[in-house]
Parts: C-alpha cells; sequence; structure tokens
C-alpha cells in the first residue's frame, strides 16, 4: 500500500475532538537559531545570485510558525520592518529573545552558512556556504549590529511598538485580508516550505501581490514531495480523493499536492515576472500508478520534487490582474 498507516490513522483522529488538537497543533516549526540563519542567507544568497538587492527596509514572512527566527536574522541584517504572517497563532514572542540572542551572536562572529551536514534537507543549495560578505559587507553589518539598534529590536519583539530606526515587528495571525489594509508596503517576502501547504495558492499569491511595493521580491521555497505521508516522495499523486480526503481528516493544512506548474501558472496569471525557479529533480512515478486527478501531469511535474522560485512585482502593473 502506497499511503502509510499512521497518515491514515492520524487523519482519522483528528476527526475526534478529544484528539483534534494534539493532531492539528503543531506547525513543524523550529526555535533553532542556527536553522533560522542558515535559511535566511540561503535566500540572501540566491536572489543576491540572480543579481537582485535582499537588502531591503521591510519583510513579510509568510508562515513563520513557532519560530520568528528567519525575520529576526533578516533584521541583524539590515531589515527594519518584519511581518510575520501566519494562519493562527504560534509563535510566543518571549521564547524568540533566545534565539535574537543566538542569532546576534553568529553574525557578529561572520559564522558560516550551516550546510548539509548539519541540514542535509533544507534548500535551496549552496556552491559555498561561507559567510555572504560580498553582501553583508563590514560597512552593513556595522550599522545593521549597532547594540540600540539590536536593543530596539529585542524590545518590538518583546511588544510589538514601533522604536527607533523604525524597528518594528507585527504579528499577524490570522493575516486574512490584511493585504487590503496594508497595500504595497513591504519590499520582500519570504517563505519556506508553506506554499505547499496552503489551500488558496491563487489567493495567497494574489493578496502578497497587493501587499508587495511595485519592484517588490518574492522568495519562496517549496516542497513538493508527499512529506512522509507515501512510501515514495510523489505517492500523494497516486492517492484518489476519498483516500486523501481520509488521510488529511479535518487538518486545516496539511499538503495541498499541487505540482510546481500550478505555482508558475499562479504567479505569472496574477501578474508576477518569475525571474528564477531553480528545480529539484525526483524519480519520476509510473503514469499507470496515477491517480485520475494527476493523470494529466507534464513529466517535469512528476520529477521535480522542490524549487525555489524567485519572482517580482512590475514596476508598472495593470490592476486588471488582480
Amino acid at each position: 500500500m502506497q499511503v502509510r498507516a499512521r497518515a491514515v490513522l492520524t487523519g482519522a483522529a483528528s476527526f475526534l475532538p478529544v484528539l483534534r488538537e494534539r493532531v492539528c497543533g503543531g506547525t513543524g516549526g523550529t526555535l533553532s537559531a542556527r536553522y533560522c540563519y542558515s535559511v535566511w542567507l540561503r535566500h540572501l544568497v540566491r536572489a543576491h545570485e540572480r543579481g537582485l538587492n535582499p537588502l531591503v527596509h521591510s519583510l513579510a514572512e509568510l508562515g513563520p510558525g513557532d519560530s520568528l527566527g528567519i525575520g529576526l536574522a533578516a533584521m541583524l541584517s539590515g531589515v527594519a520592518v518584519y511581518r510575520a504572517l501566519d494562519a493562527k497563532v504560534h509563535a510566543a514572542r518571549e521564547r524568540n529573545v533566545a534565539v535574537l540572542g543566538e542569532l546576534y551572536r553568529m553574525f557578529q562572529q561572520r559564522a558560516p552558512v550551516p550546510g548539509d551536514m548539519e541540514f542535509p534537507d533544507v534548500h535551496p543549495k549552496l556552491a559555498s556556504y561561507d559567510f555572504p560578505c560580498q553582501i553583508l559587507n563590514d560597512e552593513v553589518l556595522e550599522i545593521a549590529l549597532r547594540a540600540e539598534r539590536v536593543a530596539a529590536i529585542r524590545a518590538a519583539l518583546e511588544d510589538g511598538n514601533e522604536r527607533i530606526d523604525g524597528i518594528r515587528i507585527d504579528y499577524i495571525a490570522p493575516w486574512e485580508g490584511f493585504s487590503l489594509r496594508a497595500p504595497a508596503s513591504v519590499d520582500m517576502v519570504i517563505s519556506q516550505a508553506v506554499m505547499e501547504h496552503v489551500e488558496d495558492v491563487a489567493g495567497t499569491y494574489r493578496a502578497l501581490f497587493v501587499m508587495l511595493k511595485p519592484g517588490g521580491l518574492m522568495s519562496h521555497n517549496i516542497d513538493f514531495r508527499s512529506h512522509g505521508l507515501t512510501r515514495d516522495w510523489n505517492g500523494h499523486w497516486t492517492l484518489a480523493d476519498r483516500t486523501w480526503r481520509l488521510v488529511k481528516g479535518s487538518r486545516p493544512y496539511l499538503i495541498n499536492r499541487l505540482p510546481h506548474s500550478a505555482h508558475g501558472d499562479a504567479l505569472e496569471g496574477i501578474g508576477f515576472r518569475v525571474v528564477a525557479d531553480w528545480r529539484r529533480g525526483g524519480q519520476i512515478i509510473e503514469r499507470s500508478r496515477l491517480a485520475p486527478a494527476f493523470g494529466g501531469l507534464s513529466d517535469e511535474d512528476l520529477t521535480t520534487s522542490g524549487a525555489l522560485m524567485l519572482s517580482v512585482k512590475p514596476e508598472q502593473f495593470r490592476s486588471s490582474a488582480l
């Protein structure tokens, strides 16, 4: 059987009120400062490689989960305004204060980017895991790591109020509808293994389009694998809808099973310009095993296990695209 028994049992358990909170409560997020440091610097380096400027004033992170560490790493790189956008409240600010301290020490030391030996399953991969001093040079870090600025980040983390140099942390959960109240307000959006969990992918990209300033950048690392629900990495595309409903249960988010091309089509249909699309490969599955809903997937989709997709909101765009 392709689907794992534990996946079915967990989905079934989510229908029981007494077990629902235990099954649906976690996010899989991490409070590891080293992980957050590694993820942020990987996105930073990849954007820079494509000729984009990731040293921005304001950043929104989609789906931070339990940890605000990626956003805090961005703030220690010079970001002043960080917006954490989540579907429900997960993160506790006080738990992230310790993460901030660890991140600060790593930036002070210009620590190398934790690589495959420590995080073998983290993407995107880099050609070099040396500290990116070509981006975060001494001049940039001298300003970003000033004692009073770091103290302001910590104070904003604890109470959310704006501090010196415009330092601000907004934790918005649920964030549905927020983009209409804050149009064209952020320079960059980032997510790490989040978009494969979003139910309304097109609607989410549309909301982020509204929130981004013209010329703004999005960097999404997306995992198209089954997340261990099936024996094969792409086995979730063999499950009939009835079986999938049992696996998903009443959980508000699991994985959406959308392939790589669905994200590219949604981005371009809304008006984004995809400027880089680094895909990760995987072994193809026999077409005879695919569920009817996925029988039309291209060979490229069937062998794309993940991707880092960089896209830009054009400086000029037609509002009718929304």
